[in-house]
């Protein structure tokens, strides 16, 4: 029988946990579960948060010095009641229907690791359904965080991930690396012999970035450390990773003949962006939201693509030691 134990850490966000806690009180299951969350040497902590609904939820609080994400999930895994994980960023929103998806999922097709999507609430700011939308858009990112085609093979990532308490034992959980933590599980997991999944109808409301400054840093980041875990997982490189670089690129090229030789090489980048406003505008119903998913897609691409260029260099061709190259990415 599946247990549920839901892991959260959380650094320095206590108002996105009490939001967090109040979808879980709308959740629907009728089955026990357990929340246990982390803190993460944070500054500004949850505790009175969490005090607060301990009445009404089976809450675990645990408080630890700082040492990344991957490490304090692997914390409260090792401390869970439960025998099955639900990985949640403390920045998300449950639908109500969430486990009762993933209950009815794992008993029709049980993996011992499974992901799903992301999606923007009709709460979240402006700035946030632009973001969301550049990050799951099959026209920026080819719809790889989650689509009902990519069910088996599916790289869960953290903010909505499932994992059994057998694969954990097996795999020791998440490296100290972030980002990349979840993506370096995945691949460990599969090598283990498990099977990982994407379940449809389980997508969560992710916050993610509230500033653009924040995006850019995010995104570079997620550049740096692709190049770092296709030298540990050869067999997950592909060559669409290259294509923000070499979106780089053509811009580059396609603004300077525009400008300096003929107008007519600036339609292929003009058009494009007119297909990101046009869509981003329509599925979100408003234009402004359109403009900055075209700011947002920019962003998303020059600060990936820079990150990837940069850190292939150095890991790929000449062979650093990518902890001591950047160790910004690793936690110790």
């Amino acid at each position: 029988m599946i247990q549920f134990s839901f892991i959260i850490p959380v650094y320095n966000r206590p108002h996105q946990i009490k939001e967090l806690l109040e979808s879980f009180k709308a959740l629907k299951y009728s089955s026990a579960y357990e929340i246990v969350i982390v803190e993460d040497g944070s500054t500004i902590c949850s505790s009175e948060i969490v005090a607060s609904y301990q009445d009404v939820l089976d809450i675990s609080y645990y408080q630890k010095p700082n040492s990344g994400p991957g490490d304090s999930r692997n914390f409260g895994m090792s401390l869970a009641k439960g025998n099955y994980y639900i990985i949640l960023d403390s920045d998300v929103l449950l639908p109500p229907d969430y486990l009762e998806h993933v209950s009815a999922f794992l008993k029709h097709s049980y993996v011992d690791c499974f992901g799903g999507a992301d999606a923007a609430h009709h709460s979240f700011t402006n700035l946030q359904k632009a973001i969301n939308y550049t990050m799951t858009s099959f026209l920026t990112t080819g719809g790889i965080r989650g689509s009902k085609k990519a069910v088996q093979h599916f790289e869960p990532r953290s903010f909505n991930m499932g994992i059994s308490k057998k694969a954990f034992e097996a795999t020791l959980g998440f490296a100290k690396i972030h980002p990349g933590e979840d993506p370096d599980l995945s691949h460990r997991i599969t090598k283990a012999g498990f099977e990982t999944a994407f379940v449809p109808n389980i997508a969560v409301f992710h916050k993610r970035r509230v500033s653009w400054s924040s995006f850019m840093l995010q995104v570079k980041k997620f550049g740096l450390v692709r190049p770092i875990l296709n030298k540990w997982h050869p067999q997950g490189a592909k060559i669409t990773f290259w294509l923000p670089t070499l979106f780089i690129c053509l811009s580059v090229v396609s603004m300077l003949l525009g400008i300096f030789y003929c107008w007519l090489f600036l339609l292929p980048l003009v058009s494009y962006v007119s297909f990101i406003f046009a869509d981003a505008s329509l599925k979100t119903k408003n234009t402004g939201i359109g403009f900055m998913a075209v700011l947002a897609m920019f962003i998303q691409f020059f600060g990936y693509g820079y990150g990837f260029l940069k850190s292939t260099i150095y890991i790929h061709w000449l062979e650093k030691d990518p902890q001591k190259q950047f160790p910004s990415l690793f936690f110790k």
